[in-house]
């Protein structure tokens, strides 16, 4: 679980700057599922260069809560939570220093969305917020104000968390459980997954993936595996401490991370992929896969270009695909391999997506 924060200041020297304003979303990997968003008055004044910034004036916080009247509602809604923010250290040093001054202690794991994008999205010139968001065609309104930035970080993690195929931004999100006896563990692991297409990853209790699997109904899949009685699958059981997961929307994109990752990661009790598949050719030199996505709205996007499979991406505005050059950037790329193309062609030639785009 994620919590996603922007926080904007007073301005002034290191370490005295106060809160005005803070949002915060609650995300779990594939929607928000808790939200907090509010003006805060500092007890000081706001420097001139911030207010001509953001907006936000003096007379605008007089009336607002006091940092101590939102820190037990901050507290529950990043509870279990690592917290993401675009500068992620300025966000935290803000508010353990508010906490400090409140006495009580605030620690959270954190993960920088400027620093994932430095490595995720290598060729971008300035990794900027607003900059970034515009390369990436990602709506921003409200720019310098928290609520405005916040969203807008959600839809770049989202982005970032697709693009990860290593699992770092997921590992770091494990929590560690041993207290629990099996049988338990494995009720309560199966209580937090859903029932939706997509990937999962068995995690050990050193955050190693021991198993990667795939499914049409996740939480399903999970349990038959956890039935079974082969030398194998009692391991997993008895070793699992967490299981991650990816809905990806439809079995297609799943298919297609599940052989890339496993590439990736090389989980220990998964299969080696055979390699005696015949070599194909796409009907269409460039080509756009258009498929439901993984909530109302979305779409996943395929893209083959020279006829070469680049990857896939996912968006829900219509401009984003009409721009190949905004598309391209949102690709998270994947191999094309004897693999890839045969699970694509095996696809299209059995089901319907929604649209095929030529170019």
């Amino acid at each position: 679980m994620y919590a996603i924060l922007d926080i904007e200041t007073t301005g002034g020297k290191f370490n005295e700057e106060g809160i005005t304003e803070i949002a915060i979303y609650r995300f779990d990997g594939n929607q928000i599922v808790d939200q907090f968003i509010s003006l805060v008055n500092p007890e000081k004044e706001i420097q001139p260069f911030v207010v001509k910034l953001t907006g936000i004036n003096d007379g605008m916080l007089k009336n607002a809560p006091k940092f101590h009247e939102v820190a037990k509602r901050i507290i529950e809604i990043t509870t279990d939570c690592v917290l993401v923010a675009h500068n992620a250290n300025f966000d935290n040093r803000i508010l353990t220093t508010e906490f400090r001054r409140l006495g009580y202690l605030f620690e959270r794991d954190t993960l920088c969305t400027v620093e994932l994008s430095q490595k995720l999205i290598p060729e971008q010139p300035t990794y900027k917020l607003g900059k970034l968001c515009q390369a990436l065609g990602i709506p921003l309104s409200g720019r310098h104000r928290a609520d405005g930035d916040a969203i807008a970080t959600v839809q770049l993690f989202k982005l970032l968390l697709n693009k990860d195929f290593e699992k770092e931004i997921i590992k770091k999100a494990i929590k560690i459980d041993n207290s629990r006896k099996l049988a338990p563990k494995l009720l309560n692991i199966l209580d937090e997954l859903p029932s939706k297409t997509g990937i999962f990853y068995i995690h050990n209790s050193s955050r190693d993936i021991l198993y990667i699997g795939k499914g049409r109904n996740i939480k399903k899949t999970v349990n038959q595996l956890f039935l079974r009685t082969s030398k194998k699958a009692k391991y997993l059981q008895e070793s699992v401490v967490s299981i991650s997961h990816e809905e990806t929307g439809n079995e297609l994109i799943a298919q297609l991370k599940f052989v890339q990752e496993i590439k990736i990661n090389r989980p220990k009790y998964n299969f080696n992929l055979k390699n005696h598949l015949a070599e194909i050719t796409f009907s269409n030199d460039n080509l756009l896969v258009i498929d439901k996505g993984r909530s109302i709205g979305e779409k996943s996007v395929l893209l083959i270009e020279n006829n070469e499979f680049k990857g896939f991406c996912y968006t829900n505005l219509s401009y984003q695909l009409s721009n190949l050059d905004i598309l391209r950037s949102l690709i998270s790329p994947m191999d094309d391999s004897i693999y890839n193309r045969n699970i694509i062609k095996k696809y299209l030639d059995k089901n319907n997506v929604e649209k095929l785009i030529q170019f």
